[in-house]
């Protein structure tokens, strides 16, 4: 999986939901969306990202939902 690509969709996922007036029901919202709409190697290749890159790239709500609520979805 290109990691780019993955950013940039994760990134449009959080526009969606940084627009939420609760924090946590987007945090919450984003890696739901993540959970039922990518396949496990995308998710898997997100992760590995993270891990390698520190989530670089990221807008600030997606990777704090990803840090604080990654292990519900892998």
């Amino acid at each position: 999986m290109d990691s780019h690509n993955l950013v940039v969709m994760a990134n449009r996922i959080g526009d969606f939901f940084k627009a939420m007036p609760e924090r946590d029901e987007a945090l919450d919202g984003i890696v739901d969306h993540i959970k039922k709409f990518w396949e496990p190697r995308m998710r898997s290749a997100l992760s590995l990202y993270l891990l390698e890159q520190n989530g670089y790239g990221l807008q600030p709500i997606v990777l704090e939902a990803l840090q604080s609520r990654i292990k519900v979805w892998q």
